[in-house]
C-alpha cells in the first residue's frame, strides 16, 4: 500500500473553504451591529454550514475512493432517505412515484393486494388484510412479517417504497416472502393484483330489530356522508325506534382528518372535537362541532382495538371525552401525530410530522392510544397479554415518545364469537332496561363508567 494516503474528513476543495469563510465572515459582521438574538442566529448558521461542509466532504471522499462509481444524485438521495428515517416512522421523502401513490390513497380505489402495513423493528409488518382482497383470500394474517417483495429484502425499506412495490396494474403478479410466528421458516405467497375498492362504510345491520351496527373501514372522501346515510337506513329499518347504535372502528387505520372531524360531528352538537399543537402557529388548529339539528339521539357504543389508528382515535377520543359514547374493546394503536405534505416541486414532496393530536380534554394520543371504557379482548388470552403479534405505534422504531403507554387488560371470553360486539349490544340492552325503569332516564356513559369503576 506504498504511496496510499487514507482519506480523512479534512479533505476538502479550496473553493468550498473560500465559500464557507465568506459566509461565516458575513454572518459575524452582521452580528457586530445587531442585537443579542442575532448572535444565536449566527451561531446556528455557523453550525449549519460546518455540518454542510462535512457532508460535502463525505460525498467527495466517497466518489473518489469507493470501490464502485456512485453518482452525486444517488448519494444525496440516500442521505435524504437516511435523514428522514432518523426523524420518526411517518416522515419520508416522496419521490414522484411515491407522491402519486399518496394521492391515490384517499380516493378509495387502486391496483394492489389489499394489505394494511406498518414497519416494526425495521421489518415490514401486516396490520391486517382487507376483506375479500387478494391478500385476505391467500391467507395473509395480521402480524405476518413481509421479509421480501419479489425477492428484494424489506429490512429498513421505507413504508412508502413497500406500498409502491406492492401496488401495480390489475392482473400483474407479485411474490411475498412471509415470516409467521407459528411457522419455523419463511414461506412464499404468489399474489395477483386486483383493483382494490375500499368502501369506507360497511356491514350496516340491525340486531333485535332495535339496535344498529355500522363498521367504518377507513376515513376517505365522503365517509361522513355515507355514515349519515347508513344511520338513516337503520332508522328506517327500525321504524324510527332505533334504541342504540354500535360504530365499529376496529382495524380502521385512519385516513383524512377532515372526515374524522365530520364523523365525530355527526354525533356532537357543540364543543371541541380535536386540536393540534406544533412548533409553528399554522400547526396549532382547533376543530369544533356544529349543531345541525339532526344528531342521532340513540345511545352510542364505539368498538376499538389495537388496529384503530389516527383518524379512528380522533373520533373515539372526542366521543369519549364528551361522554357521548362508551368505548369497548382494546387500547388503540396510538398514532397521534400529524403529517403535512410539503411539495418541493410539481412532482415530489416531503411527508413531514409537524404536530400532535390532542383530544378535547387535552390527552395526547401519541404512543399511548385511547383506552376504552370497557376493556374486552377479542378472544381468550393468557393473563393480561395482548393479542399475538399485535403492533402499535409504541412498537415502531423511532416513534415520538409520550410518556408511559397504557397497558391492555384482557378479559376471558368464548373463542370464535365476536365477544366485543356482544358486550356492546349487552350494554345497549342494559341501558334500555334501566332507562325504561327510571322515569328520569339514565345517562348512559355515566352509568357504564360508574359500573366499570366499581368493578361490576
Amino acid at each position: 500500500m506504498a504511496g496510499y494516503t487514507p482519506p480523512t474528513m479534512r479533505e476538502k476543495s479550496p473553493s468550498s473553504r473560500r465559500f464557507r469563510l465568506t459566509v461565516v465572515a458575513g454572518v459575524l459582521a452582521s452580528v457586530l451591529v445587531a442585537g443579542p438574538w442575532m448572535r444565536d442566529v449566527a451561531r446556528a448558521a455557523r453550525d449549519t454550514y460546518e455540518s454542510l461542509e462535512v457532508f460535502a466532504n463525505i460525498i467527495h471522499i466517497v466518489q473518489r475512493h469507493y470501490v464502485k462509481d456512485v453518482t452525486t444524485e444517488d448519494l444525496i438521495q440516500g442521505a435524504i432517505d437516511g435523514m428522514m428515517s432518523a426523524l420518526d416512522p411517518h416522515s419520508t421523502y416522496l419521490t414522484p412515484d411515491l407522491y402519486r401513490e399518496l394521492q391515490v390513497d384517499t380516493r378509495g380505489s387502486f391496483g394492489g393486494l389489499g394489505i394494511e402495513i406498518t414497519v416494526k423493528d425495521d421489518i415490514l409488518t401486516v396490520i391486517a388484510p382487507l376483506e375479500d382482497s387478494p391478500a385476505h383470500r391467500a391467507g395473509v394474517k395480521a402480524g405476518d412479517k413481509i421479509v421480501r417483495i419479489d425477492g428484494e429484502a424489506t429490512k429498513e425499506m421505507s413504508l412508502m417504497k413497500a406500498v409502491s412495490m406492492m401496488r401495480g396494474p390489475k392482473g400483474s403478479k407479485v411474490k411475498l416472502t412471509l415470516l409467521r410466528a407459528s411457522r419455523p421458516e419463511p414461506f412464499d405467497i404468489d399474489l395477483t393484483r386486483e383493483i382494490i375498492k375500499v368502501k369506507s362504510v360497511k356491514d350496516v345491520k340491525t340486531y333485535d330489530d332495535r339496535y344498529g351496527y355500522v363498521r367504518l373501514t377507513q376515513f376517505q372522501e365522503g365517509t361522513a356522508r355515507e355514515l349519515q346515510d347508513a344511520i338513516a337506513r337503520l332508522e328506517k329499518d327500525t321504524k324510527g325506534d332505533l334504541e342504540g347504535l354500535v360504530i365499529d372502528l376496529r382495524h380502521d387505520p385512519g385516513g383524512l382528518l377532515n372526515e374524522a372531524v365530520k364523523v365525530a360531528d355527526v354525533f356532537l352538537d357543540a364543543g371541541l372535537i380535536v386540536y393540534t399543537e406544533g412548533r409553528t402557529d399554522n400547526q396549532k388548529q382547533r376543530f369544533l362541532a356544529q349543531n345541525d339539528g339532526n344528531e342521532p339521539k340513540a345511545p352510542l357504543v364505539v368498538l376499538v382495538d389495537e388496529g384503530s389508528a389516527s383518524a379512528s382515535e380522533i373520533v373515539a377520543g372526542a366521543l369519549q371525552d364528551h361522554k357521548r359514547a362508551v368505548l369497548v374493546g382494546m387500547t388503540t394503536f396510538g398514532k397521534g401525530s400529524v403529517q403535512t405534505i410539503l411539495p418541493l416541486d410539481q412532482e415530489s414532496a416531503l411527508r413531514l410530522t409537524t404536530a400532535l393530536y390532542y383530544t378535547p380534554s387535552g390527552r395526547s394520543i401519541q404512543a399511548t392510544g385511547i383506552r376504552p371504557d370497557v376493556e374486552v379482548a377479542r378472544e381468550v388470552q393468557v393473563a393480561a397479554a395482548e393479542p399475538p403479534d399485535s403492533v402499535r405505534e409504541k412498537d415502531l422504531s423511532g416513534h415520538i415518545e409520550n410518556g408511559p403507554s397504557a397497558t391492555d387488560a384482557a378479559s376471558a371470553a368464548t373463542a370464535g364469537a365476536d365477544i366485543q360486539l356482544e358486550r356492546a349490544l349487552d350494554l345497549l340492552r342494559t341501558w334500555n332496561v334501566f332507562s325504561k325503569a327510571n322515569d328520569r332516564g339514565l345517562a348512559f356513559p355515566a352509568m357504564v363508567n360508574e359500573s366499570v369503576k366499581s368493578g361490576e
